[in-house]
Parts: C-alpha cells; structure tokens; sequence
C-alpha cells in the first residue's frame, strides 16, 4: 500500500488548483470597484525591487548589532478587481535593512517566490512544491535551524532565502513530511525547538501541533479533532506546553461562494475553547477550557507556575472578520488581557491588563515560555478606519509596576511591529533596543528608528533614512546573522 502516500499527495494537489480555478470564477463574478484602502495611501504596494547603499543616518547605530531588521508584507503585484482584495492575501515582499559596526550597510526589497509570484514576474519556479491553497507568503520572516525562512498560514510551507535574500525553495525546513505550517511558530530559547500549531484550508475538522527540532526535524506530531476548521493565527508555549486556540473565526462556505479572497468569517455560535497540550504528549493530553466568545491574533506569551495554573497574556479582539471582506480589523473593543488557567477544574480568570487598543505585542524572545515582566506593541485604534489612518504610538507596559508608557514617532509617522533585540550579556529583561520600520502619511521614505528600551521615551539613538516607502505589512524580526549557517554580508 506504498502508494497511497503518493497518491494522497496528488489528490491534494489536484484538489487545490480545482478550488483555485473555482474560486478565480467566484472572484470574476464581482463587480469591479476601483476603491480599495488596502491599495492606497500608506498600504499601497511598492512596485519595485530596490538594492540601495550611502542610507543617510541620524544619531549612532549600536556597534554590537550584526545583521539585518527584516519586514514582511503583502505587496500585490496586480490586482484584478481592487474590489475583492484583501490586505490579508497580497503577494509578500520581503524589506531588510543590514546593521553592522555601527553602521547600515543596505537596504533591500525582493518579492517572496510563491508559484504565482513567479509565473507573475516571469521567473523560473523555485524547488519544492507548493502546498495548500493559500499561494502567498507575506506573513512572518525569521531565522531557524541556521537559515532565514518566510512563513505564512493556511498549510503552505516556508521559503527558503538565500544570502542574496531570494527565494531558493518550498519546504517544511529540512525534514520531508508533508505537512501544514504557520505564520506564528515560537521557539523555545532553550532548546531551540519550533512549536507550532498549524492548520490546513483544504482540512476542516483537524489541526497539527508540530515540535520541530533545531536541526530542523520534525520531532513530534498530534493531529487535533476540530469543527468548522477555525483560523488559528497564533499560539503560546511555556516550558512544557503549547496553548491552542481554538476560537470564533473560522471557515465559512458563503463567504467562500460570494467570492471572499479570504473565506474565514466571525462565528457567535461557535463555542470558543483554548487546550493546553504537553510536550510529547497525545490528542487524550489536551485539557480544554472554554471562554467566551472573542478571537486572539497574536498571543504575547505564556508560562507555567507552580501551582500547576497556566498564565497566558494575549491581546484579544471582543470580534474579528464579521462583515468587511476588505478589512481585517472592525469597530469592536481590543484589549491586552491576562488569562490564568486553572489546573484540574476548567476555571479561567480574565483580568485586563489594558484597555487601550493595541496589536503586535512583542517581548524580550530570551523570555518566550517564562515569566516576563515587559510588553511592547503599538497602538491600533487608528487602523479601525483604513480610510483614514493616523499616527499611532509604541506601548510599553511594566507588568510588575503596573505602568505603561507610550512614545509617538511624530504626527507624520505609523509605526509598524516594534521588536526587542537584547544588548550582548544583558542581565536586565529590558537592557537591549526598540527596532521599527516607520511610514510617512505623506508618502515619503519611510525610515528605521532604533531607541534605547530602557528609556523609549527619550527618542531615538538612531534613524536610518531609507530610498523608498515601504508599505504597512505585518511582522518584523531581528535577523543575526552571526546566528546563521550561511554566510549572508
């Protein structure tokens, strides 16, 4: 029965390009609009690959830093009818900026290499096979098992960059299982093992949790019953345990029908639920714990005590995806929450630990599945409305002292995810640096602000003065390269 792996393996392929093909139809049966925020102002794509040197810097760049601040996003390429674009789905573009000595080396900008990007660009296909049908990878870059990988939801495997940051393959690092990825895998400081927790679009009722060594292996695997295949964007590890979420946005066969580029809509009815999974452990291991009604983007971290309990903070949407097929995020409260859960009774405890509307929350990662005493992320409010997007600020919150701070980048100035890189033998959880890629509202050059983490209201020790606008995308990270196996200059 050697053959049914392989044959397994066709049918989903040939499953994905007929839902594509059926969806192309659904898609040109819209009626053409040329409005579309997410194609306009500070979203608007850069149509152009860029490889500038001589970047005018202000202030001091630190001299330790050695590699590059890589920014991921969706740069559509063309747009049939602007009407049914989603921010969610463009062709990713990848924007680097490369530190070292004290001083920025270059900036580069390069479309991630999906099968459509190619055929798009006229370039030849890269090696691996695409998976899924969520072509676009324009979600999260980062670096792992020595080498620097694009990622994105849905099922479809990492890109593999090379040095020059082009696309050099498709596949699930270095093992060869055929299985779903994610945008949001966290990686334990320890070990260097990926957790992740991974869905396919094409698989309605299950989910994967993968450990994948840090060589690249997969190491272990669970396939998780679900319904309604629900939208899992992020998860949360601590030492031993990964947190899934299983919540109220999922996939949805009218928004399918109607034509939606991304067929996942907010469900009231659905009981929302979050299991706790051990390391190693089984599908009959997962404690699940039900809460109300809402959707988690992006987790900030988890950890266990000694209780047994689990802490989980989380910046939680009250709703998400309910009527817009353009825009992501609605009128709706979102709030930076702290969840306790109690071991062997099923309780949770909700406590807000902010009310001011925020995203992208970020953490020192030395921290990942610890305690951890700072929050970074930035104000979101202003992105309620695509239409008329304003300036917003960085956020910082002492989780012991209870204090929160915000700095502003000007009335002229969006800043993107802000990331924390540690200074070199830091004892401090917050000796290190504030790194962002900011936008003009004007659509002027956009710029890198570095600041000092342990005094982000002081302003920026550096400004990095970049050759091109780079539009609002989705998440940064700091890439070292002392870090990686190949030699990337």
């Amino acid at each position: 029965m050697s053959w049914l792996k392989p044959l397994s393996s066709v049918w989903k392929n040939t499953l994905s390009k007929s839902i594509q093909y059926g969806a192309e139809i659904l898609h040109s049966r819209i009626p053409y609009s040329p409005d579309n925020p997410y194609l306009e102002g500070i979203f608007a794509p850069e149509r152009q690959e860029h490889f500038s040197i001589n970047l005018k810097v202000e202030g001091q760049i630190p001299a330790e830093l050695d590699g590059a601040l890589m920014r991921i996003g969706p740069n559509p390429i063309n747009v049939k009818n602007p009407c049914n674009y989603h921010w969610f789905t463009g062709d990713g573009m990848l924007h680097a900026l490369r530190l070292k000595d004290g001083e920025a080396h270059w900036y580069k900008n390069s479309y991630i290499g999906s099968a459509s990007v190619q055929e798009k660009l006229h370039r030849p296909q890269i090696p691996g096979k695409t998976r899924g049908v969520a072509d676009a990878v324009n979600t999260n870059v980062i670096s792992f098992a020595g080498k620097i990988w694009a990622l994105v939801e849905a099922g479809a495997y990492p890109v593999e960059l090379n040095a020059a940051l082009e696309s050099r393959r498709h596949h699930l690092f270095e093992d060869d299982q055929d299985m779903p990825f994610t945008a949001h895998p966290h990686i334990d400081p320890e070990t260097g093992d990926i957790h992740a927790i991974c869905y396919d679009a094409l698989s309605q009722n299950k989910v994967f949790y993968l450990q994948i060594d840090s060589k690249g292996k997969l190491k272990h695997q669970v396939e998780i019953p679900v319904k309604h295949g629900p939208m899992i964007h992020d998860c949360a590890i601590t030492k031993s345990q990964v947190l899934i979420l299983d919540l109220n946005v999922n996939f949805s066969v009218r928004s399918a029908l109607k034509g939606s580029m991304l067929p996942y809509q907010w469900n009231p009815k659905r009981q929302a639920r979050i299991g706790i999974l051990p390391f190693g452990g089984q599908v009959a291991d997962i404690r699940w714990y039900e809460i109300d009604s809402c959707f988690i983007f992006h987790t900030v971290n988890a950890y266990d005590l000694d209780s047994g309990n689990v802490v989980m903070d989380a910046v939680v949407h009250s709703k998400a995806l309910v009527s817009s097929s353009q825009c992501p995020i609605e009128d709706q409260d979102i709030r930076l929450e702290r969840f306790i859960f109690e071991h062997g009774t099923g309780k949770v405890f909700r406590t807000v630990l902010s009310g001011t509307k925020q995203e992208f929350p970020r953490i020192n990662d030395a921290y990942t599945g610890r305690k951890h005493q700072y929050i970074y992320s930035i104000s979101f409010g202003e992105f309620d409305d695509p239409y008329h997007v304003s300036s917003n600020m960085l956020l910082g919150h002492d989780l012991e002292t209870g204090h929160s701070e915000s700095y502003s980048f000007g009335e002229n100035w969006v800043t993107g995810e802000v990331i924390f890189v540690a200074r070199g033998g830091a004892q401090a959880e917050n000796d290190g640096w504030l790194m962002s890629y900011i936008h003009a509202l004007d659509g002027n050059p956009s710029r890198v602000v570095i600041l000092d983490a342990q005094q982000m209201t002081a302003g920026p020790i550096a400004t990095i003065h970049l050759p091109v606008r780079v539009p609002v995308g989705f998440h940064c990270n700091w890439i070292d390269y002392r870090k990686l196996r190949i030699n990337y200059s």
